[in-house]
């Protein structure tokens, strides 16, 4: 009796848990092992304290049963809901004592104590009521992760909405006490049934649903699957779909999906790095790469000037996730997502050079033959321009993609053609038309190809390359006019036009103050061209002295060619821009006006006493038929709303 009174003693001092702790655990280390395994002999104990270790084990285990045995697989409750997580604590230490008891009935101590028949009947019955309570814990494991899931797809669905991807992670951080509750449950479900060697059936319960939820709701973000080929064979309008459907979810799966998912696998199997890898990796990386595949597909699919700006935005779009993609896909388990990443961007930044070098090319090409009524602004000029606007946008992003493509172009070429614009005299003196004194440039090689020698090329200039392009198509057009001086007007137009969107727009800060000077210049230039070749018919029209015989005559020529110009001008857009366009009234103005005031006070006398019907214009309405044509009162204006911009552009601001 007084060694089983000690025995009590000892039991009610240190615990059975105690008592039953003292084999070592897998967290001990490899040295705690090596010291139970080779330095520590198995305690003997006396026949009486044997047998009362073997009743206490299979009290233990009947404890265990009474709790395991209430949460058959006939109760659809879970246990981690009501009761503040009482019931799930006692489960949980259930089958914790369970699992020791039968790692006590298989230890010497307990051999030595009891039958074999004894011992196997306790391990049998232990072992039926372990796989119950793993059976409940799957279950339980299940329920938490789709109530996880829940949680996590309500905000996903709402961030969607959200107007930035900062207001959605704001919407997740308002419930992290509610996922970190549901993320400590399930490391607890976790630990009880690793530590109980269901390790490979909780990885597959856990794998399952997560895998599920993630697929799941990358659909219901609007992104499905699809193969190089299916996209391929995308309309434009479908394709155009899908792009703006990735671009709503992608940030949201790497943001929010991808980043809680590796979060929830390094929380809930914390005591394992193979196992966290293993399950983010076969959750994650094929949903990741099949996201990631897409705008490779996409840049492959027909290239076109206009799907240009949807391929900038996937190119923006993977850059800006790149830090999240690196961080969350680091293990060499989920190199290929990484991979499939820099696949997809040095394909999409080949398709836009390419792009590029085919939209340069296609100003070139560019041939119609029919000049604008009244010079007024050409359609490439609006379609070029507004194009490079919506480029400005994306300056960023072609700084990145041209880093390591020069252009090739050298700036004393950009340098010539502007000089052009101060050959003035010769142009206006022998009325040709502006085309006939222009700077020739090939544009024999394209500028877009990369160089090692070239010296670096900004975007700077190659936006001021293709306005430059634009220029040269337009100098060329401009010969189609008959009239040297709509040429120049239909130059002074365009370039006009070219400058205002420029003001107007991010190209501004790109192509610098100065580039808008000498372009103004280049537009004044124009239109005083204009001025002078138009009006100088009229002006020479007035003598500078003229007798009394001559007078009638020489009014009579002074109001025809009046009357001749006003008609011939009847349908010419005088300079769109108001600023230039008084600018160019004032001039003319000041070319007639004054002269043919003091013409006319001289004959007037004269002529009136002969025929007043010679006098048909006093300064003061030539200066009013001036002022008509210039505010379009005479139809002057008219053409500038019949002739529409190209259909490339008409989708686009005009």
């Amino acid at each position: 009796m007084a060694t089983l009174a000690e025995a009590l003693g000892h039991w009610r001092g240190k615990g059975m848990r105690s008592l039953l702790s003292s084999s070592p655990s897998p967290q001990d280390g490899p040295q705690l092992h090596h010291l139970h395994r080779n330095h520590r002999r198995p305690v003997e104990l006396s026949p009486s304290r044997q047998t009362f270790s073997n009743r206490m084990m299979e009290d233990s285990i009947a404890a265990a049963e009474e709790v395991i045995s209430k949460w058959g697989p006939e109760v659809e409750a879970s246990l981690f809901y009501g009761n503040g997580h009482a019931e799930a604590d006692r489960f949980l230490r259930a089958a914790s004592d369970l699992h020791r008891s039968m790692l006590f009935f298989t230890s010497p101590s307990a051999n030595s104590a009891a039958s074999p028949a004894t011992r196997s009947a306790v391990l049998f019955r232990a072992q039926s009521l372990l796989s119950a309570a793993m059976r409940r814990l799957e279950r339980e494991l299940h329920l938490l992760l789709s109530d996880h899931c829940r949680l996590l797809d309500s905000h996903c669905s709402s961030s969607s909405d959200a107007s930035t991807i900062e207001d959605a992670a704001e919407s997740i951080t308002e419930m992290e006490s509610t996922l970190d509750v549901v993320m400590r449950d399930l490391r607890a479900v976790a630990e009880a049934m690793f530590s109980a060697g269901y390790t490979k059936e909780c990885v597959r319960v856990y794998k399952t649903v997560s895998k599920s939820f993630i697929d799941k709701s990358i659909r219901r973000l609007g992104f499905e699957r699809l193969t190089q080929s299916q996209v391929q064979k995308l309309d434009g309008s479908a394709l155009e779909s899908r792009i703006r459907a990735w671009l709503a979810a992608a940030p949201i799966a790497f943001r929010i999906l991808f980043s809680r998912e590796r979060l929830l696998c390094d929380r809930i199997f914390a005591g394992s790095d193979a196992v966290r890898e293993s399950c983010f990796a076969d959750v994650a990386r094929d949903a990741a790469a099949a996201l990631l595949a897409f705008p490779e597909s996409a840049a492959r699919s027909k290239r076109s000037p206009e799907k240009l700006f949807r391929i900038l935005d996937l190119y923006d779009t993977l850059v800006e996730l790149w830090p999240d993609i690196e961080s969350l896909f680091i293990f060499e388990s989920t190199a290929a997502v990484r991979s499939q990443a820099v696949v997809s961007l040095l394909r999409l930044a080949e398709v836009a050079r390419s792009t590029l070098a085919d939209f340069e090319a296609a100003i070139e090409r560019d041939a119609s033959r029919s000049p604008v009524p009244g010079g007024d602004v050409h359609p490439i000029t609006r379609y070029v321009m507004n194009y490079l606007v919506f480029l400005a946008d994306y300056e960023i992003a072609l700084a990145d993609i041209f880093v390591d493509f020069p252009l090739q172009t050298p700036s004393p070429l950009l340098d010539s053609f502007f000089e052009a614009a101060a050959v003035a005299t010769s142009r206006t003196s022998s009325h040709s038309s502006p085309s006939s004194a222009s700077t020739t440039i090939s544009f024999e090689g394209s500028p877009w190809s990369s160089s090692s020698s070239a010296a670096a090329g900004s975007i700077s200039d190659r936006i001021a390359w293709l306005v430059l392009v634009l220029i040269c198509k337009l100098d060329g057009k401009a010969e189609l006019y008959r009239e040297a001086a709509l040429s120049y007007l239909f130059l002074a137009n365009n370039i006009q036009y070219i400058l205002r969107k420029v003001k107007e727009s991010g190209l501004r800060p790109l192509l610098g103050d100065e580039w808008v000077e000498r372009h103004g210049a280049r537009a004044r230039h124009y239109a005083a061209s204009y001025a002078q070749l138009a009006w100088a018919k009229v002006a020479a029209a007035i003598p500078a002295d003229v007798s009394g015989r001559e007078a009638e005559e020489r009014m009579r020529g002074f109001n025809a060619a009046l009357e001749a110009e006003c008609r011939g001008q009847a349908g010419w857009v005088v300079v769109s821009d108001g600023g230039l366009r008084e600018e160019v009234r004032e001039a003319v103005a000041e070319m007639v006006v004054p002269a043919y005031r003091v013409f006319y006070e001289r004959c007037r006398p004269m002529l009136r006493a002969r025929s007043t019907a010679v006098l048909r214009f006093s300064p003061e309405d030539v200066g009013n038929r001036l002022n008509g044509i210039f505010s379009g009162s005479t139809g002057s204006g008219s053409s500038r709303n019949r002739v529409s911009g190209s259909s490339k552009g008409s989708n686009r601001s005009q």
